[in-house]
């Protein structure tokens, strides 16, 4: 994000995308949020939510001391983020390929937008249930059973 309209980018979001903001150390898994369809400062919003209610995220009555004010120094600098106090990244991952960021510049090319393509991992095919599929021959598993 270098601008605050930033914010104003439609984003399609899945179910398989994760979101890191690397300037902030933080990362949250797809199925944290679930797919949607909102705005750069809505998801952002979700995150902080999701955040908020979360035990697991540190906050509550059960959390250390030093993690409750870590949690609140995390909290502010994402305000301030979002407030466009200073720049940070917004990665979407989605091994997928099932999510959209909005172009603002379209038809011209974003210079804040950068889109990379890569060979998903074993894991990632693993947890979209790709490793376990039959693509060559499978016509012959189906012509055995029926003899």
């Amino acid at each position: 994000m270098t601008d605050p309209f930033d914010l104003n980018r439609d984003i399609l979001k899945s179910e398989t995308c994760s979101i890191a903001i690397p300037e902030l150390e933080f990362e949250m898994g797809g199925h944290a949020l679930g797919g949607r369809f909102t705005t750069l400062e809505g998801l952002i919003d979700n995150m902080e939510e999701e955040i908020e209610k979360n035990s697991l995220w540190g906050a509550g009555d059960a959390a250390a001391p030093d993690v409750q004010q870590r949690m609140e120094k995390f909290k502010e600098r994402l305000a301030d983020c979002k407030a466009g106090k200073f720049l940070c990244t917004v990665i979407l991952d989605d091994p997928a390929g099932n999510s959209y960021l909005q172009n603002i510049y379209a038809p011209e090319e974003d210079p804040n937008l950068t889109i990379e393509e890569y060979e998903r991992t074993f894991e990632q095919n693993d947890d979209l249930g790709l490793n376990d599929m039959k693509t060559e021959n499978y016509e012959e598993d189906t012509t055995a059973t029926a003899s």
